[in-house]
């Protein structure tokens, strides 16, 4: 197994000064690393800081909102325009959390903005967690309930060929690997594919992991207990799947079109970069975004930054494109 080697005195690239404001209440918990022990105790603690009803996910009406279970009773979440006769488009939400944190109600912010900018369905799922459920479980339940989606859509009002996968960090994670499973399967044909800062390397020893090692809200060593937590000992050595950890992939050829943004200031930013240049380089569509002084989750935290409302902005001009050509 490949092992992480943290280099400390690198100079790290400086936070935005409205989104650095927003860590100084976390301070304390950001300076301890998420480890495999503390994995139930940060479960608890995010469920409770996360909790929303189903009045708060129908956002005053305007959204219905339904929770079926799939295969395995893998919960999916389904928020549709409320009173909208015609089949809409769907965002299909993959949450984030490391592979080892977070449900079908977690991150929803995002997917909403883009659902209620643009008229379209939230879809979310629960997928199993790590390291109870370890690979391939978490990319197998997120696969299995876009099929199922798909092959519903009709009866629930979904145009299944306006599908986005779409997800953050771990969740931008499974959604890469899931348009590969949907490529390699002939599964549902999406739309796209919105990969907002995803976990996407396992061997986490890239120049901006080993940058980052100490700094930031999600460190090199709370990443790896993320992988290792879904790969066990494999994780970083060669028998490593593309399923498992898309930069693995050796062929990016036939992808739906993707987005890719990620902060300069964050472990994620070199394996995102050579993520959307992989793509590129196989004749695909990618549109990369490199936010200067983002760190990871900057957009939760710091919702109401200038940095943040210029993400939003790209991210919607990119659906835009997608579902207006």
């Amino acid at each position: 197994m490949m092992t992480t080697s943290p280099q400390t005195s690198q100079a790290v690239p400086p936070f935005d000064a409205e989104c650095a404001a927003a860590l100084a209440p976390i301070a304390d918990m950001l300076a301890k690393p998420v480890t495999i022990k503390a994995i139930p105790m940060l479960r608890t603690s995010r469920d409770e800081m996360t909790a929303v009803t189903a009045e708060e996910l129908s956002r005053g009406g305007r959204f219905d909102v339904q929770e079926v279970e799939v295969a395995a009773g893998v919960p999916l979440l389904i928020c549709r325009p409320a009173g909208v006769q015609t089949p809409v488009g769907a965002i299909y939400w993959i949450h984030g959390g490391g592979m080892i944190m977070g449900d079908h109600r977690t991150g929803l912010g995002e997917p909403f903005a883009c659902a209620e900018e643009f008229g379209l369905a939230v879809v979310s799922v629960g997928y199993r967690l790590a390291p109870e459920h370890p690979h391939p479980t978490p990319v197998e339940d997120c696969y299995a309930a876009l099929v199922w989606l798909a092959g519903q859509a009709a009866g629930l009002g979904i145009d299944p060929a306006r599908i986005v996968c779409a997800g953050g960090s771990a969740g931008g994670g499974l959604a890469a690997a899931v348009a590969l499973l949907c490529r390699d399967r002939g599964g549902p044909a999406l739309l796209g594919q919105m990969l907002l800062c995803p976990m996407l390397d396992d061997r986490n020893d890239s120049f901006s992991a080993r940058q980052m090692s100490t700094s930031g809200t999600w460190r090199q060593d709370s990443n790896e207990t993320g992988w290792t937590a879904l790969l066990g000992d494999a994780r970083g050595g060669p028998e490593v799947s593309p399923y498992a950890a898309p930069a693995r992939a050796t062929d990016l050829s036939g992808l739906p079109p993707a987005f890719v943004d990620v902060g300069s200031a964050e472990i994620f930013r070199d394996e995102d970069v050579a993520y959307a240049m992989a793509i590129w380089q196989a004749g695909g569509v990618a549109e990369l975004h490199v936010w200067p002084g983002g760190y990871h989750g900057y957009p939760v935290l710091a919702p109401h930054a200038q940095l943040t409302r210029d993400t939003t902005t790209a991210r919607l001009g990119w659906l835009r494109r997608l579902l207006e050509p």
